[in-house]
């Protein structure tokens, strides 16, 4: 199942080269976002995406972090399921 292969390991999961540009800058972005370049910018171009695109996929990325740490920063417990899924347990 595609979703699985994703989950374990996206860049081996056998997306098309436009799923795996996107990814790899959101991994980026997330994991090292000082380090993001024009590079990064381009390289998303080149498999077809616009500059809106681009912003888009940067918005949808910082908002996700941006809630987790909130969540994170206030305590917020992970609902049964959630926590089940990623192995933390419930709570």
């Amino acid at each position: 199942m595609l979703l699985s292969r994703i989950e374990t390991d996206w860049r081996s999961a056998g997306l098309e080269p436009r799923r795996s540009a996107m990814l790899a800058y959101v991994e980026k972005l997330t994991r090292s976002p000082a380090a993001v370049n024009e590079g990064d910018v381009l390289a998303l171009r080149a498999v077809g995406f616009a500059d809106a695109d681009v912003l888009a996929i940067a918005e949808v990325a910082a908002y996700y972090a941006f809630v987790n740490r909130i969540a994170d920063g206030l305590g917020v417990s992970l609902e049964a399921w959630v926590a089940e899924q990623d192995g933390r347990g419930g709570s």
